[in-house]
C-alpha cells in the first residue's frame, strides 16, 4: 500500500526544501522504496536531493508528440501510434522508468515544463496512467507540486492521504494557504488530511500571527526555524539532504512526520 503525501504552498516559502526534508526523513527511518514527483516546473527539488537530472516528463512529451507528428506526416499513420507500431502508453513507460533520478533509498521525476502550443488531451491522459503505474510500486510517494492545487489532479488520479501547505510567517502568507488548502475540495482525487507548515520563524511566534492560524479550518502541524545554516547551503549549493540530522530544520520536519505518520 502506497502512502501519498503532498505539497503545495505559494512561490517562495519554501516548500521544496520541506519536500527534501520529508524524503530525508522517509529514508532514514522508514521501510520501502519512496518516490518523489517534482511537479513544479519552477521548482529544484532534484538539487535538494542532490540528483542529477537529464529528461522530464515535459521533455519525453513533447519528444514524443514530435515523432508522433512526423510519423503522420511520413506515413498518414493514426495519431495513437508511433513508428515501429508502439503505443503512446507503451512509450511513455518505458521512457519515465528511464528517466528515473536514483538516489539513496528514493527515486525523482521531475514534470519539467508545462504544455506547449499542441495536443495534448491523450498524452496527458497517458501520462497520469504510467505515472501512477509507477508510484504504486512505491510505499511513498512525495509531490512537490505548483504555487496551488489546480494541477494536482491532472499530475495523478491517486488519492493524497496527507496534504502539507507549506507557509511563510506572514499573514499574507497564512491567507494564500488557507486559500490553497480551500482547493482540496474541488479536486477529483480525495484528500484525506491536511496540515499547515509555518516555515522560516524567527523567535516566537507574533500573537496576531497565533491568532490568524487559530481561526483556520486546516491545524497548524508544526514550525520550521528560520536556520542561518540552510542559508548558507542554499548559497553554496549544497544538497539540503546533506543538512545533519541534528539540524532544527530537519529535526522540526522530523516531530511533524512522527504525528503525520503516527
Amino acid at each position: 500500500m502506497t502512502t501519498t503525501i503532498a505539497l503545495a504552498g505559494k512561490g517562495g516559502v519554501g516548500k521544496t526544501t520541506v519536500a527534501g526534508m520529508v524524503i530525508k526523513y522517509l529514508a532514514q527511518t522508514q521501510t520501502g522504496a519512496i518516490l518523489g514527483i517534482d511537479a513544479d516546473p519552477s521548482s529544484n527539488l532534484n538539487m535538494v536531493l542532490g540528483l542529477d537530472l537529464e529528461w522530464t516528463v515535459g521533455d519525453i512529451r513533447e519528444d514524443m508528440l514530435t515523432q508522433v507528428r512526423n510519423s503522420l506526416m511520413q506515413s498518414g499513420a493514426a495519431m495513437g501510434s508511433l513508428p515501429g507500431g508502439v503505443t503512446k502508453a507503451e512509450h511513455l513507460d518505458f521512457e519515465i522508468r528511464s528517466s528515473l533520478a536514483e538516489g539513496d533509498h528514493f527515486d525523482l521525476i521531475a514534470m519539467g515544463r508545462g504544455e506547449g502550443p499542441g495536443c495534448y488531451c491523450a498524452v496527458n491522459h497517458n501520462l497520469r496512467e504510467v505515472i501512477d503505474a509507477i508510484g504504486g510500486g512505491y510505499h511513498y510517494v512525495v509531490i512537490d507540486n505548483e504555487a496551488g492545487m489546480e494541477h494536482l489532479s491532472r499530475r495523478t488520479t491517486r488519492n493524497v492521504d496527507h496534504l502539507l501547505v507549506v507557509s511563510d510567517p506572514t499573514q499574507r502568507g497564512i491567507i494564500t494557504a488557507e486559500r490553497i488548502a480551500a482547493i482540496r475540495d474541488e479536486l477529483d482525487i480525495d484528500i484525506e488530511n491536511t496540515y499547515l507548515i509555518l516555515n522560516r520563524l524567527s523567535g516566537e511566534m507574533p500573537a496576531p500571527l497565533q491568532e490568524r492560524i487559530a481561526k483556520m479550518d486546516i491545524p497548524l502541524l508544526g514550525v520550521i526555524p528560520a536556520s542561518a545554516e540552510l542559508a548558507e547551503f542554499e548559497f553554496d549549493g549544497r544538497p539540503l539532504v546533506e543538512l545533519g540530522d541534528e539540524s532544527p530544520v530537519y529535526l522540526a520536519v522530523v516531530r511533524m512526520m512522527e504525528k503525520v505518520l503516527g
